[in-house]
């Protein structure tokens, strides 16, 4: 018995300095962005977007940086379309959900989209939300956007299924939201643009190996009537406005050069990269 005991004391202790060793991370983090955007020259300029993130739901500071768009563009009809929406615990738009904007969630995960479906059911009930269980391809997406009746301009188009993104963007270009919010691969830096060849199978393997490089979104915005106006300071996700919308209401240029972030993962993971990986020697253009 006593041996019982020391055992579920020291359990109990290893429990405490985890808790203990998990606050003390959570509080440097946040020092250390703290200090970034106070003092460091880069995020001076308020048309930088990087100053206003926070986070609700979103993964990284995404939230913030989009309720900032808005505020400087307009609201429009408060539309928005996620696709990989997961269960809506994390992700780019269940924060827009509960400041009354309505919109669509596709989910390629069925276990995903139906305790999505289970925990907001209030939102669907009220015609504020739809769900859509289904894997996107290039060839299924327009036509599942049709289906769900989505409006050929919505004001948020969100992308992160870790695979094809750059492609499913690319094959809505009837679509014209006013701001897109996609999933960059901060591996490849700045100057080089990389693509991963298109596979409608792919399944992401927590590699390096997925979506494509933040040179190659800003060309494919550019060429579809986009600018990117910023990255999140975690280095994970590229924002892009309509160029009709800019009135110089966010940093120029608008190349990836000047608002690249590399990856930062450390600052809301456990790990600090993606491991490499022979498949990205496979170079689409």
């Amino acid at each position: 018995m006593d041996e019982i005991i020391r055992k579920f004391k020291a359990r109990r202790n290893i429990q405490a300095a985890q808790k203990e060793l998990e606050s003390m991370r959570t509080y440097l983090i946040e020092d250390y962005i703290s200090r970034q955007m106070a003092s460091n020259e880069r995020y001076a300029n308020p048309l930088r977007i990087n100053q206003y993130e926070y986070r609700v739901f979103s993964q990284f500071g995404e939230d913030g940086i989009i309720h900032e768009i808005f505020e400087r563009i307009g609201r429009g009809k408060s539309t928005f379309v996620e696709i990989g929406s997961a269960d809506g615990m994390e992700n780019n738009t269940t924060a827009l959900l509960f400041d009354g904007w309505k919109g669509f969630w596709i989910e390629g995960d069925l276990s995903l989209a139906v305790r999505a479906s289970k925990t907001y059911a209030p939102f669907i009930a009220r015609k504020k939300l739809k769900i859509n269980e289904s894997f996107v391809t290039v060839d299924t997406i327009e036509k599942t956007f049709k289906q769900l009746r989505i409006p050929l301009e919505p004001d948020l188009l969100a992308i992160d299924i870790d695979g094809n993104d750059y492609w499913i963007w690319k094959a809505l270009d009837e679509y014209k939201p006013r701001v897109v919010v996609i999933e960059y691969n901060g591996s490849w830096g700045p100057h080089i643009k990389w693509i991963m060849p298109y596979n409608p199978k792919h399944r992401w393997d927590g590699s390096m190996y997925f979506g494509a490089s933040l040179m190659a979104y800003t060309q494919l915005g550019t060429s579809l009537g986009y600018a990117l106006i910023g990255t999140d300071f975690a280095g994970v996700n590229a924002f892009f406005v309509r160029k009709n919308l800019l009135e110089n209401k966010f940093l120029a240029p608008y190349t990836s050069r000047n608002h690249y972030e590399y990856p930062k993962y450390f600052l809301y993971t456990d790990h600090t990269g993606h491991p490499r990986t022979p498949r990205v020697a496979q170079i689409s253009s």
